[in-house]
C-alpha cells in the first residue's frame, strides 16, 4: 500500500514532520554551542582572548552553514536563537552567585561579539523562497 492509499494520510505529511524535527535539532545544536562556548571561551594567548575570537568564527559559520544547507533564513535563525538563549542565561548571576561567562575581555568578546556574529550569519544567509508558499 502506498501513502496515498492509506486513509487519513496525505502525501508530504512526513516531510513537514521531518522539517520540524530538523529545525528543533538545529535549535538544540545552538543550545549545545552556547553551553560549551560559555565554559571554553576564556583561553588567552598572552593578552589576546584567542578562544573567544575562535568562537566568533564558529558562531558565524554554524548558522550560516545551516541556512545554506537548508536553503532559508529560518535554518540560520534556529541555532542562533539556541545559542542566544543558553549564552545569555549562563551570563546571568545565579542565586548562589555563580556565572559561567565572566565580565572580562573574553566574556565580552564571546557574548557581544557572538551576538553580532549570529546576527550577521542570519543576515548573510540567502533564502531560496518562503517555505509557506512552496508547493510540495
Amino acid at each position: 500500500m502506498t501513502e496515498e492509499e492509506i486513509p487519513g494520510t496525505q502525501p508530504g505529511a512526513m516531510t513537514g514532520a521531518m522539517t520540524g524535527a530538523v529545525y528543533g535539532m538545529l535549535f538544540l545544536l545552538g543550545l549545545a554551542l552556547g553551553v560549551v562556548g560559555a565554559f571554553e571561551h576564556s583561553w588567552y594567548a598572552g593578552v589576546v582572548p584567542a578562544a573567544a575570537l575562535g568562537w566568533l568564527l564558529v558562531l558565524f559559520a554554524v548558522p550560516y552553514g545551516m541556512g545554506r544547507l537548508m536553503g532559508g533564513k529560518l535554518a540560520a535563525v534556529a541555532p542562533a536563537l539556541g545559542w542566544l538563549v543558553s549564552s545569555f542565561m549562563l551570563a546571568t548571576r545565579q542565586p548562589a552567585g555563580d556565572l559561567a561567562i565572566a565580565g572580562d575581555a573574553s566574556g565580552f568578546w564571546y557574548l557581544y561579539g557572538g551576538a553580532v556574529a549570529v546576527a550577521a550569519a542570519v543576515l548573510a544567509t540567502r533564502s531560496t523562497g518562503s517555505w509557506l508558499l512552496r508547493s510540495s
